[in-house]
């Protein structure tokens, strides 16, 4: 319900665009101006923690594992599909120049001598950071994709993805991979070249990579583009984790590598290697599967409040308008500042991050918010920074939030003709707002001035315990203003 986005009196918002601002400063008394007092009160702010659900996975980082969270020992596992970015117009070798011509050389088992083969395939999954004990092993499956029903650009993915539903039927694993984020195979020197990167090496069947070639002769168009290579050639692969906890990887991105031998145009008694990689892009679909355990225990918990990712857990905070407004129907709000205290974490070698930035948006708006991209508009949704020094989540002014719902509430008590108390039944969650856990990017101008240009769910693993819930109620500050 917002009955109100379009029909706000130009009169209410010029008060409410007067009376606010959005200034980091003080929230203390204001010194007395000419014609201009000023006055606060504290009141009650109602919070609790609520389950976000399922939320929109768009994001170019993939997870895989399985991971208890320390502080508040609830199970997270993970998954993901991936498909696999083709560079336009992709070519291979000239078919005349593949090995092997000479019929004295040895043949692939099930090779005619005219065909194409690969000499090797592999996936390559590569990460900085992970979670949890390094040492601790994990099993995967691999999975191909289906052809017939294609993780689509056109539609939105969520984090309750059912990904067994995009592999055909009686489909077997391609591959299988035993790992653990330490690979002790790799000497000292190895692990630290500046080249190394970490990944995971997953080694497809050489009939695959073969395949794939052949593919490419048969009709090279399939390879012109990312959109007729997953749809005629590979349509990407599901990495299910199978067994194993105790860690969780941020896939940052994935690649196919598929290796073959060619003779030198210039030199045609040599012969070259040559390697053609597919990788997993954000031009591509990547959509990971997110399971929470044990989070019912955290929901019911009155003593506090959490915020949780990925998919986890919001804080619900109901705003208390009528005790603000009570008394001061003829005060501007001038002031209205929102602090979220971080209780101090358990801190050990596996504890999980703090959410670098939170929303602050209607709960009514939430879900909304996120599909349709939006950023925040200090009106009705509001961005701040964790803030270590103090432990707190501070959003400095959110008066023009306070004064919208009020005047949304009277508009839509007149033209609906119902009273508070109807009105309040109807619309349940009026004067509900959440926070979430998001992502947050800007962009800043000539001048100097920061644009916030997107808004995201995190997705990363981060967890925090705030004071708040039934049995701690927070306070907030408040400024009003009015003329002598």
């Amino acid at each position: 319900m917002n009955i109100f986005k379009n029909s706000l009196p130009v009169l209410f918002s010029i008060a409410v665009l007067s009376a606010c601002d959005d200034d980091t400063g003080t929230i203390g008394i204001y010194p007395e101006t000419d014609g201009l007092t000023h006055s606060h009160a504290i009141v009650n702010v109602a919070t609790r923690s609520i389950g976000l659900g399922a939320v929109r996975t768009a994001s170019d980082i993939n997870y895989l594992g399985d991971i208890i969270d320390p502080e508040t020992e609830t199970r997270i596992r993970s998954e993901f599909a991936a498909q696999f970015h083709t560079f336009e117009n992709y070519k291979f070798p000239e078919k005349s120049q593949m090995f092997p011509v000479d019929t004295t050389l040895a043949i692939p088992e099930d090779h005619s001598q005219d065909s194409v083969f690969c000499d090797s395939v592999e996936i390559r999954l590569y990460f900085e950071n992970y979670y949890g004990d390094g040492d601790n092993p994990m099993k995967l499956e691999v999975y191909p994709l289906s052809k017939h029903n294609i993780l689509s650009e056109d539609s939105v993915y969520y984090s309750d993805i059912d990904l067994s539903k995009y592999i055909d039927a009686g489909t077997k694993p391609i591959a299988t991979k035993v790992f653990a984020p330490n690979d002790y195979t790799l000497s000292d020197s190895e692990l630290n070249s500046s080249t190394h990167s970490n990944n995971i090496r997953i080694v497809l069947p050489n009939k695959w990579g073969t395949q794939l070639m052949q593919a490419y002769y048969e009709n090279p168009d399939n390879f012109k583009d990312s959109y007729s290579f997953i749809r005629n050639v590979c349509p990407g692969f599901y990495f299910k984790l199978k067994s194993g906890s105790g860690n969780m990887i941020s896939v940052d991105v994935g690649t196919i590598n598929v290796y073959f031998t060619y003779y030198d145009k210039v030199r045609p008694d040599s012969t070259l290697s040559g390697m053609a990689r597919f990788a997993s892009t954000p031009e591509v679909i990547q959509s990971t599967r997110f399971v929470n355990d044990d989070l019912q225990q955290l929901i019911d918990d009155e003593n506090c409040t959490y915020l949780k990712t990925p998919a986890g857990i919001g804080t619900e905070v109901t705003l208390p308008v009528k005790e603000i407004m009570a008394g001061h129907e003829k005060d501007s709000l001038s002031k209205a500042r929102l602090i979220l205290t971080r209780y101090n974490k358990k801190e050990d070698n596996y504890t999980l991050g703090t959410p670098g930035h939170v929303l602050l948006v209607r709960k009514q708006d939430m879900k909304s918010f996120f599909e349709n991209k939006q950023v925040s508009n200090s009106l009705t949704s509001y961005t701040t920074a964790f803030d270590a020094t103090y432990n707190t989540y501070t959003f400095e002014n959110i008066c023009r939030l306070v004064s919208y719902i009020q005047a949304e509430k009277k508009e839509g008590m007149r033209s609906e003709n119902l009273s508070e108390s109807q009105w309040e039944a109807k619309y349940p969650d009026w004067n509900k707002c959440v926070v979430i856990p998001v992502k947050r990017s800007t962009t800043q101008d000539s001048y100097g001035n920061v644009y916030e240009t997107s808004v995201t769910h995190d997705m990363d693993m981060n967890s925090v315990r705030l004071i708040g819930g039934k049995n701690a109620p927070l306070q907030m500050q408040v400024i009003y203003s009015r003329f002598k």
